[in-house]
């Protein structure tokens, strides 16, 4: 039974897949296939989860006489030159999962192995088009000296939506360098969707090494340590085999992990391996799980197998020691003992905090801050609300107003999907609603906002288009160090869509291959963009864009005569043919900023900002904000302390009162009896109780108020009137900002049902606000 309801589980996955990439295709660029929307999918997925980075989907397939030489359908080489991942997939469009045989899988592997095997050859870059998606991959493995003396793994991904049931043959090195299979399939798919990423499991004793360690007896309910000696052949062993993976992956990106090795570590390990552990700080790691085991000869326990391991401090060390063995081969480092610090969080619904805290006290000489360790959660948190109640202007030739929709978490935006109803009516409704065009990621975020503006540091240039091109990963960790808004208000977000309707319309400009400007276009584009905004001060006028939810035809016009001659410039300025490599320099950008192109951008005078423009915008999102609390907390200290105690009452017979809104009731009332201020827990619980209250029992504030307390609701509230409400009511019909039963109150002052006083039109005032806070005016 458990069987059956798996493979439901898993088919009802595939299908949803398969549903997503048909929609994709319909907002994709023309030219996009199925097979690469289904690559991006799981390319996105895998990075999410720490097993890849700054990969970038690249078709490229070479078919001869003799039949297919290589295919590639994307890789990753990663900033530190010390792992390249190559994708291939087998892509199947049936409704029914499809089975992959063993041949299958092995003949697609073997195409990523040709290109590989030939592109360690300098002559066989030379052989591969210009116009290629993996002309620049060929060439970096060929031509740059770091990755001959950093590549420490080359792992060989085959990515499909079938299922292979069938193990495949261990893979052998190549020109020296260490090669490692990963079948990422339906079944790999569906788990790390579910668990974000798949945890890294290492068995020592399987592997002939010995851990030994003591335990720390003490008993908590959050985590067990444990002190151990780990040998410096099973550190180069098992970073090895997964390398940037072990280390924890918030605290990889913030501590920018480069994997090369410290000099002084190195001189160690060559000069005096037997000190290591006298010299070295040591190891500090978590786990999951652990099993001990007896250690031969009675020398007491040792660490068997290991859970979810990973690395919160030393990443340095591990990675030092195994590139001057992988470099010196007669060096023996099995002299080389690490202390390890390993602690198995046992409270799995705090992990992640209880992690983030051991990362940010145990790295304190890289002072990473918990703000850090948290990506920023409370912006990103601020900007996620603004996209669920900010509605977009209808665009040209459309009625439908419509959100851009940022997914702070994965899954955010297919889940708001699937609760909109199952029926494909109701879908239809929620996608006219927030389009999958306008989707916003943390990552597309970051590219957006990154390549309009340059941002410096300490008279060091950190923010600008050669961050863009160096992935999604590093250009996501530059922008929340060092270009994110502390606190976004509507305006940010206004901009922000604004520049990302800029940068998708470049792209669409761009094409894509075969109807394409030409084969850079993750270069070429974030560069036009920036070299762009530079030369008019970044003086666009965003509000413009953000209104019309498109650029100008005389933006698109110079869009469109810019990006081939800075593609044109970047090709011919670049040394030895490098052209991915030398985008990602600050060089490229310095010299590409200078120059003027010929260009005549007088023709964008219109495109720019104007006095008036800037005047319509300027009312701050926190004073907006700011007057909507003001407002509800003058609402709930106007209601008498009588009123506060009948509310507390009513929990018998009003179900949706729960004991701790009633009890919360008798708090409010002692605060406001005691006149002190209200707290935010406080107000929230009170906007609650009101709202249950008016829609369960309207008629409780109805009753007259005496006149003290008439002034004071009155004191510096809007003017509310039914004209007023009438406006508010349309435009919320549209928008749908406030809730269902918000809704109707509104709308019950509106037709005569109710009538208004003091503290309704207090209450009303709340509303009022909530739509200002939305994007209305007033004067709808």
């Amino acid at each position: 039974m458990t069987q059956l309801l798996e493979n439901k589980d898993l088919q009802k996955f595939y299908t949803d897949i398969q549903e997503e990439i048909k929609a994709s295709l319909v907002s994709e660029d023309e030219g996009t296939t199925p097979e690469q929307v289904f690559t991006e999918f799981t390319l996105s997925l895998l990075a999410d989860a720490g097993e890849t980075e700054n990969y970038r989907v690249s078709y490229d397939e070479k078919i001869s006489k003799r039949g297919v030489e290589h295919k590639v359908s994307g890789y990753s080489l990663y900033e530190n030159y010390e792992t390249l991942d190559l994708f291939v997939t087998l892509y199947f469009g049936d409704d029914a999962i499809q089975s992959v045989t063993k041949s299958e899988a092995e003949k697609a592997i073997d195409k990523l192995l040709k290109f590989f095997k030939n592109a360690v050859y300098k002559d066989y870059a030379n052989e591969i088009e210009e116009s290629s998606q993996i002309f620049d991959l060929a060439h970096t493995l060929a031509n740059v000296a770091e990755v001959k003396e950093f590549l420490a793994r080359v792992n060989i991904f085959l990515v499909t939506n079938g299922q292979v049931k069938s193990d495949i043959k261990s893979p052998e090195p190549i020109a020296g360098y260490s090669i490692f299979y990963r079948v990422i399939d339906i079944n790999y798919i569906f788990n790390i969707s579910a668990q974000a990423r798949i945890p890294i499991e290492i068995n020592f004793s399987e592997n002939g090494f010995q851990v030994p360690c003591i335990v720390n007896e003490s008993e908590n309910d959050d985590y067990q340590s444990y002190l151990a000696i780990i040998s410096g052949n099973a550190l180069a062993d098992i970073y090895e085999k997964f390398g940037a993976r072990l280390l924890e992956q918030n605290v990889r990106s913030f501590l920018q992990f480069t994997g090369k090795y410290n000099k002084g570590i190195r001189n160690t390990v060559l000069n005096e391996p037997h000190m290591f552990l006298a010299f070295n700080n040591g190891i500090a790691a978590t786990a999951e799980e652990i099993e001990l085991v007896d250690l031969p000869n009675n020398k007491g326990k040792g660490i068997g197998l290991v859970k979810d391991f990973q690395i919160v401090n030393g990443g340095q060390t591990t990675a030092s020691i195994y590139h001057t063995w992988k470099k010196n081969k007669n060096i023996n480092i099995s002299q080389i003992y690490v202390q390890l610090k390993l602690t198995i969080i046992k409270n799995r619904a705090n992990f992640s905090e209880i992690v983030g805290r051991i990362a940010e006290y145990a790295n304190t000489q890289n002072k990473v801050s918990a703000s850090d360790l948290s990506s920023n959660k409370e912006n990103l948190v601020i900007l996620e609300k603004l996209s669920r109640s900010i509605w977009a202007p209808p665009s040209k030739d459309q009625v439908q107003q419509t959100r851009w929709f940022f997914e702070r978490a994965r899954g955010q935006y297919k889940n708001a999907r699937l609760r909109e109803g199952f029926s494909p009516s109701k879908r239809k409704s929620f996608d006219l609603k927030s389009p999958r065009s306008q989707l916003l990621t943390k990552e597309s975020l970051a590219k957006y906002i990154n390549v309009w503006g340059e941002v410096y540091k300490r008279k060091n240039l950190v923010i600008a288009p050669y961050i863009v091109v160096r992935g999604n990963q590093k250009n996501y960790v530059e922008f929340l160090c060092h270009n994110y808004k502390d606190k976004p208000d509507s305006i940010f977000f206004e901009d922000t869509v604004a520049k990302a309707i800029i940068f998708k319309s470049a792209e669409n400009i761009y094409g894509v291959k075969p109807n394409a400007l030409g084969d850079m276009r993750y270069i070429t584009v974030p560069y036009t963009i920036g070299w762009l905004g530079y030369k008019i001060a970044y003086k666009l006028d965003l509000y413009k864009i953000w209104k019309k939810q498109e650029v100008s035809d005389k933006l698109k016009t110079t869009l469109r005569e810019v990006m081939p001659i800075i593609e044109q410039f970047i090709k011919k300025n670049a040394p030895g043919s490098l052209y991915g490599e030398w985008a990602k320099k600050e060089e490229c950008w310095m010299k590409i900023k200078e120059e003027d192109f010929g260009i005549n951008l007088n023709t964008l005078s219109d495109d720019l900002e104007d006095s008036q423009s800037i005047r319509r915008r300027n009312i701050p999102e926190s004073d907006i904000e700011n007057n909507l609390i003001q407002s509800e907390l003058q609402l709930i200290q106007s209601i008498p302390v009588n009123k506060w105690n009948e509310i507390s009452k009513m929990g018998k017979h009003i179900n949706e009162l729960s004991q701790y809104l009633v009890d919360s009731a008798i708090n409010i009332m002692s605060t406001i009896k005691l006149k002190k201020g209200l707290t935010d827990i406080q107000r929230k619980n009170a906007l609650e109780l009101i709202d249950i209250i008016v829609s369960k029992a309207p008629d409780f504030f109805d009753e007259s108020y005496s006149e003290d307390t008439l002034q004071e609701i009155k004191r510096d509230s809007v003017k509310i009137s039914v004209e007023l409400l009438g406006k508010m009511m349309t435009w919320d019909i549209k928008a749908k900002v406030l809730a269902k039963n918000e809704l109707q109150y509104v709308a019950d002052f509106v037709y005569g049902l109710k009538k208004l006083n003091a503290f309704h039109e207090k209450n009303l005032e709340r509303y009022f606000h909530k739509l200002l806070n939305a994007g209305f005016s007033g004067e709808e």
